[in-house]
Parts: C-alpha cells; structure tokens; sequence
C-alpha cells in the first residue's frame, strides 16, 4: 500500500499507546504524530514490525475500552529532523529581519545564541537559559520577545535561567510578554494548572507517569511523599483507581497548584493534602503503597515510608534514585565497533542499577524490623528506567514488595 503505516488511537489514549509502540520497538521515532480534527491520534509504525504487531494484546495494555486500528496514512507525516528545521528557520528569518532593521548585521555567533529548545504550556513558551544572551538583544527590547513569540506562534514568553536552592527546586524564571504566569498543560488526559515563575513541569517524567497510569490500585491507600503539583498523585487517583492518596508536600506554591490540580480532575475527595516536611508526618500503619518521587534521591524519606505501610500486610515503595554507573577504563578495553560499545554500555548500566536495588533491598528490610521491631521480607519486583538525568546517571525507580514475615 501507499503511504506511511499507522496506529490510529483516540487522542486521550495516545501517550499511552505511544509508550506501548516504542517499548517494543515498532515506533517510528523518525517521524512525527498526526493529530486529526476528528480526535483520533497517528503514530507511525515502522514497516517491518508491522506484521508482528497484536492489536488485541496492545488494547487490553492500555484500556479494554480503548479503540486502536492499523490505516495507512496518505498525508506527510514530518520528519522530526525537518519539524526543527522549519520552527527554527521560521524563527530565524523573522530575527535576521528584526536585527536588520535596526541597522545591525546578522552574524553566525546571533544564530548560535537561538534557542535549541523550549517548553511549550499552552500558549505559553518557556524558553532555556543559554539563548538570548547576546548585548545586542538588550537593545531591541519588548520587539524582540514579540518578535520571537511571532516566531514560535506563542502569545506569552517566559525565560528559565536555573534552579534556586531554596529546598523547594523552584525555577528562577522570568515573564518576558505577558501578563501572567498560570498554564494549563494537559498529560495523558490529565489537566495540570501551575505557575512557571513558582513551581517546575518535568516532561522527562512522562514514561513513569504513564507507568503510574496502568497500576491496579482499585481499594489502596498511597501515600505520595513528595507530591509536587500533582505528577504522579493524579495518575494514582484518575487512571490507577487508588482509594486514596496521601499527598505530602511542602513548597506552598505547589500546594496552590495541588488543591486546583485536584478539583480540575474532580478528584479532590479522594486525597488528603499534608502541607510540611514529611518527616514530621504523623501518619502511620495506613499505607498499601508508598511513592517515594525524588531524585537525586529519596534516602531522606525511606525511614517515614517504612513507618507508612500497613504493618499486617506490607505493601509496594517506588523509589527513585539517579543512579551513576562507573567510567569504563577503556585504556584496558581492545577497540570494538559502537554497536558493540553501546550493547555493553546497558548491561553495565543494568549491573549497576541491580547493586543499587540489591542493596536498598538490605536496608529497607533492616529500617522495616528496626522500626516494627518484626521481620520482614523484601523482594525486588521491578527496576524502571526513567529517563538519562546526565552523563552516566540515570533516573530510575525500584518497585519494592516489602511484607512482615
């Protein structure tokens, strides 16, 4: 047939489905999904995988109520490579056209300082901080923020330039057009509302939180330790089923977006809010699963989680970590080809996040007796990588089964 293999999806679906594709490999990641005026979803399916691809097993992966079908699509589907080329060219010719009108050249080193990058939220556009950091752009003003919002089709422009250290991990951002600073960002079918001045959106997320998404937790109670504005809180309440969750969180700008999360979603009578240092938490024996979200790392709460679970029947820790793998010496290392290199690369990394897992395994089962004072088991259920956080470390998250023996 013509054209280009898809799985057509509905859109509230589409994330989900879209994680199924590409963990078994039949995402064509080179090219970009179509959105149709109808409110279905194309992802593109590599040709080879095309055969193997079992429609049935993917629905009943997702949702049973899902609807997914293989069409062929007669429309272009971009290329994601040339996806960037278009924005950014578009951009560029608008600013070249801008500096020019000021009497100024258009030079290699001003089209370096462009952003690479960006976050959109709506009709909001949140640009990193390594652009625009150029004398010259100071002179042009409020011209240049429109003019790059022009550039980026955005109403409103705000710039990062970096996380404070004020304990929350709230962002130092600056509204550049625009009166205010609220989005509304939708994820997975999930709506979220926040201030990008105040609290952080982290898309690097979505894997997990689609994860999240697909657990069974009809008749739990979770706890979710650092619940933030809500990432991963709301997949337990909207698509999890939990019973209730306990959301811990202390940066009061978070709360804000929290309370209203949870009310956009219709699920605020389903969640307890804890406002404070989770380790002052007088809760405990209530928990059938404990979220430890934080990274570099959640080691301060693992004692609070411990006291949180259920003591006749234990119950699950996520816990997440950035895990950083050894350098090779490659000194002492023959020359081998790079497929070989990168094959290699996984399983040291795999061997790495095993000993970690291994070993917060020990210790959560010496933390479980010593504050119980009963034994405990703990089995290793899962390791789940997230997401690259920096060279050599990598974002991960053990699923612990911990039950009194």
């Amino acid at each position: 047939m013509d054209g280009v293999p898809c799985l057509r999806v509905s859109q509230c679906h589409a994330q989900q489905f879209r994680r199924c594709l590409q963990l078994s490999g039949a995402l064509d990641l080179t090219l970009c999904l179509l959105k149709n005026s109808d409110g279905t979803v194309l992802l593109p399916i590599l040709p080879s995988c095309l055969s193997q691809l079992d429609l049935h097993s993917l629905r009943s992966r997702v949702a049973s109520d899902s609807a997914c079908e293989i069409v062929w699509s007669q429309s272009t589907l971009q290329s994601k490579r040339e996806r960037g080329k278009t924005g950014g060219g578009k951009l560029e010719k608008i600013l070249q056209e801008l500096t020019e009108s000021h009497g100024e050249r258009w030079t290699q080193e001003m089209k370096r300082d462009l952003p690479r990058s960006f976050q959109r939220h709506g009709d909001l556009v949140l640009l990193g901080g390594g652009s625009f950091s150029l004398p010259l752009w100071k002179k042009m003003d409020q011209q240049l923020w429109s003019a790059v919002a022009k550039g980026l089709a955005a109403k409103r422009l705000a710039k990062m330039s970096r996380i404070s250290k004020d304990g929350f991990r709230s962002p130092v951002v600056t509204m550049l057009l625009g009166e205010h600073s609220w989005v509304k960002h939708v994820d997975n079918g999930i709506r979220y509302e926040f201030d990008v001045t105040k609290c952080m959106f982290s898309a690097g997320n979505i894997t997990e939180k689609l994860r999240v998404a697909g657990f069974d937790c009809r008749g739990e109670t979770v706890v979710d330790l650092y619940a933030g504005i809500g990432y991963f809180t709301l997949p337990y309440l909207v698509h999890a089923g939990a019973s209730h969750v306990h959301a811990c969180e202390w940066n009061p700008d978070a709360v804000e977006a929290l309370q209203k999360n949870l009310e956009a979603n219709g699920v605020s009578d389903r969640c307890t809010i804890h406002h404070g240092d989770n380790r002052q938490l007088q809760l405990c024996d209530i928990a059938d699963r404990v979220n430890l979200g934080l990274i570099p790392s959640s080691e301060d709460g693992w004692p609070v989680a411990c006291r949180l679970l259920k003591r006749t029947t234990g119950g699950i820790l996520h816990i997440h970590q950035n895990v950083t793998s050894p350098l090779a010496n490659t000194a002492a290392i023959p020359s081998i080809n790079d497929a070989t290199q990168r094959v290699s690369g996984k399983k040291a990394d795999r061997e790495v996040w095993q000993a970690w897992a291994d070993d917060t395994a020990n210790r959560i089962t010496c933390l479980l007796r010593d504050i119980t004072g009963a034994l405990w088991k703990t089995n290793i259920q899962h390791i789940e990588h997230v997401k690259s956080y920096a060279p050599r470390v990598q974002h991960v998250v053990l699923d612990l089964d911990c039950r009194p023996s």
